[in-house]
């Protein structure tokens, strides 16, 4: 379970980076983005995808979180 960075770009498109791998990549899908959740299952634009446990509201970015791969 590796720390993950994400924060969001100016033209707001949230970026994902692994610190360990020096791999950054944008996010493409989140499986709950809504003002009352957010976080589940997160698809990275070269296809991978990795889970955070939901949250009752969206976090405040940048931030650092523990993510598991899926």
């Amino acid at each position: 379970m590796p720390n993950v960075m994400i924060r969001q770009s100016k033209e707001g498109q949230l970026s994902f980076y692994i610190p360990k791998k020096d791999l950054e990549e944008f996010v493409v899908s989140i499986e709950h983005n809504t003002a009352t959740a957010w976080g589940g299952q997160i698809e990275l634009a070269d296809g991978s995808k990795y889970y955070i446990e939901p949250m009752s509201e969206p976090p405040k970015l940048p931030m650092t979180i523990r993510v598991k791969r899926l």
